[in-house]
């Protein structure tokens, strides 16, 4: 008997020699580069996959909150980066934490220095986040009057210990192909070589530290940078292919559906698998169309090539319509598997809180552990 006879629902199905192989190649990049490896860690979210990276020499991870935070220390991690904007209403948790590992905050507006100051018990790391153009959080990059100011603040609270700066150039996720990416690579480059130049010169201890997996993955030039924090390439995923990041074979996770329906007559099939399971991240190809994933067939073994011209075409909560190509309309029979590419692995597995590995072990998942 197979591991697939025993899906009875849609499972997260993680191959454990992919993520291996994907680990090895970025930590490899980054001692290759002279650059630390401080993975972030909120695209798995489970122990068990973190404790894979140790065996890659990484003793030092990023995440995205302070419960993941904690999740992680308290499964041995104690130097941590928290890259998200401090919530003021979560210091009193941040200061316990601080007080058992070596912890990282991240400050991405005036202000909060003085806050950040007053709850802590000893010395905590600060990072400023740098905005490159993404327009999503951080100091302006190009207004660095304002972060003299921060500077400043900082260097007069005995708890603040200055670590750098941090930047994360989300804009390479929209890339369509590898040149677009190395291009805002580029851009992020020589906005940190100013930072650089007018800010680290008389601070030896601080680094600059950048993390997007796109350029992570592509980029040949990191100079000025000291730190690769990237996430996603642990599982990769549909957007990363499209900008050139991956291949397909690198994917390491598929959501393994059960097909409940048949519509020969308009070439698709329904899957139990919605939008609660994968997310409505969505990819838009060249001509205007737009897709939820790619599909491979049981037959192929759900890890095999995807189906040409398959396609999640609409979701809602539970169902999954897939479309197929009029020459393969037979593939997917009632009863049968669909192995679903996800666009965004990230949120498909926060969706579905944990994983079932190809040798039928489960992982564990931060969402599928209540731990608050």
């Amino acid at each position: 008997m197979d591991m697939f006879s025993s899906v009875t629902r849609p499972t997260l199905l993680l191959d454990r020699e992919r993520v291996m192989r994907n680990i090895a190649f970025m930590a490899g990049k980054a001692r290759d580069h002279g650059l630390i490896f401080r993975p972030h860690f909120k695209t798995h979210q489970s122990q068990e996959a973190g404790s894979w990276f140790r065996d890659f020499g990484v003793h030092c991870i990023t995440v995205s909150s302070v419960t993941m935070a904690a999740y992680f220390a308290s499964a041995g991690w104690n130097d941590i980066t928290i890259a998200f904007p401090v919530n003021p209403r979560e210091l009193d948790r941040i200061a316990e934490l601080n007080d058992r590992i070596r912890l990282h905050l991240l400050l991405s507006h005036p202000g909060m220095a003085e806050a950040v100051h007053r709850k802590m018990n000893r010395p905590v790391g600060i990072f400023l986040e740098l905005d490159t153009g993404d327009r999503r959080s951080g100091f302006d990059a190009g207004k660095p009057e304002i972060m003299e100011k921060e500077l400043k603040n900082i260097s007069q609270h005995a708890h603040l210990r200055f670590a750098g700066f941090l930047t994360h150039a989300g804009r390479t996720y929209r890339a369509r192909n590898p040149e677009e990416v190395l291009s805002l690579h580029s851009e992020s480059l020589a906005r940190l070589a100013i930072i650089r130049e007018k800010f680290l010169g008389n601070r030896p201890e601080a680094i600059i530290s950048l993390g997007d997996t796109p350029a992570c993955s592509l980029a040949k030039d990191f100079a000025g940078a000291d730190e690769m924090r990237p996430g996603n390439f642990v599982f990769y995923d549909l957007m990363q292919e499209q900008t050139g990041a991956c291949r397909e074979e690198q994917v390491a996770v598929r959501l393994a559906c059960p097909v409940v329906a048949r519509y020969p007559e308009r070439n698709e099939v329904v899957v139990y698998g919605g939008a609660i399971h994968l997310s409505k991240e969505y990819l838009a190809e060249e001509n205007g169309r737009i897709h939820y994933g790619k599909v491979s067939p049981e037959k192929q073994g759900l890890f095999g090539p995807s189906l040409p011209g398959a396609f999640v075409d609409r979701l809602s909560q539970e169902h999954g319509i897939i479309r197929l190509p009029e020459n393969h309309r037979d593939a997917f029979p009632v009863g049968s598997l669909a192995g679903i590419l996800p666009v965004h692995s990230c949120l498909t597995a926060d969706c579905m809180k944990g994983y079932v590995g190809t040798d039928g072990r489960r992982l564990d998942h931060l969402q599928g552990n209540v731990y608050i």
